[in-house]
């Protein structure tokens, strides 16, 4: 492990590491290729028995297992493996919140390949591509990004719902802004059986919306409103909306016009509940939460992580009052709930 900065004797491990790190994802993204995880807690927890499940070279199951022991996704007793704590709750195919379908999505070509043109990317101060991604209706990676992040996000989405108080039956019209996979507004409707929902997405992805809400026994009061968010008629007399995990994606006028355009939706005291990466002000801490910004810097033409500070300002600038920053007890995100 890599000494802290300015202790001890200057070592070279963290260079060797941050240069190695891509030998990390493909380790994992092969063990997840393999289903190695639910292999394993199935049973098959040696090298041969795993070689012999996949059609493969023990030599080679072996070195990828210890590999996996070594970076944390495993442990190892004499010559039998075993799933860590994150591993069962995550890369276990039978776990209601399994994530291994994002290796199809971060560790697609399209998303590795923009990283290999960082130095490209810094130069410019933003996306090769532009906001070509991220509105392009028919990018067909928002579909699989839907589809691979829904386990991930149902915690999220169970603690806006109590945060919101869905359970209390109040006759709800929520408005679900990029719904994405929809487990945000399927799970308040799933909580209050008089919320209705209106998701915006394109509408190749809003299906993947449609099916969740069917899966949930909800389809008849989830409603498809499909296009660009910026554009889409929203409608309005909501009493909440919901904004997961999109406003990263532009720039601080771009996102005081949706938030202008949300608020003129809202009934009077409606609220909004955002759902973001929120840094600390010196936007280095915490660290997952911080880095997130580099993402950002080679997806769009001007995406960010933003801090709260700047997020209430925006929230302010677009009519809302109220804005409160609430941490989620589950994963790296934060909620910004505001009220018109």
């Amino acid at each position: 492990m890599a000494t802290p900065a300015g202790q001890g004797q200057p070592g070279p491990e963290l260079i060797f590491e941050t240069l190695n790190a891509f030998q990390r994802s493909a380790a994992l993204k092969t063990a997840i290729e393999f289903d190695a995880f639910t292999a394993i807690a199935e049973g098959a927890d040696t090298a041969a028995a795993l070689a012999q499940r996949f059609g493969a070279a023990e030599r080679g199951v072996r070195i990828l297992c210890d590999y996996l022991v070594t970076i944390g996704f495993l442990t190892k007793n004499a010559f039998h493996y075993a799933l860590t704590r994150d591993s069962a709750m995550f890369l276990d195919r039978r776990s209601p919140a399994y994530m291994g379908g994002m290796a199809g999505f971060l560790g697609s070509s399209e998303m590795v390949d923009r990283f290999k043109q960082l130095t490209a990317v810094v130069r410019k101060g933003g996306s090769l591509e532009g906001d070509q991604r991220t509105t392009q209706p028919d990018f067909p990676q928002w579909i699989q990004f839907a589809r691979s992040m829904t386990g991930l996000q149902r915690p999220v989405a169970e603690a806006v719902a109590a945060m919101l108080g869905a359970d209390a039956g109040e006759k709800w019209k929520v408005l679900d802004i990029a719904a994405g996979h929809g487990i945000y507004g399927v799970t308040i409707a799933e909580h209050n059986p008089n919320a209705d929902i209106f998701a915006v997405d394109w509408p190749a992805v809003l299906q993947v919306a449609a099916e969740n809400a069917c899966a949930a026994g909800v389809a008849a009061r989830h409603h498809l409103l499909p296009g660009n968010a910026f554009e889409v008629d929203f409608g309005s007399g909501y009493d909440v909306a919901l904004l997961t995990a999109f406003l990263h994606h532009f720039d601080p006028p771009a996102i005081e016009t949706l938030l202008r355009k949300i608020h003129a939706a809202l009934k009077p005291g409606g609220r909004v509940v955002t759902i973001e990466f929120v840094p600390n002000d010196d936007r280095v801490t915490p660290p997952v939460v911080a880095g997130f910004s580099l993402i950002m810097l080679v997806g769009t033409r001007a995406g960010d992580a933003y801090p709260f500070s700047e997020y209430e300002k925006m929230l302010r600038n677009a009519g809302f009052a109220s804005n409160q920053l609430r941490h989620l007890p589950f994963g790296p995100q934060s909620a910004i709930v505001s009220t018109k």
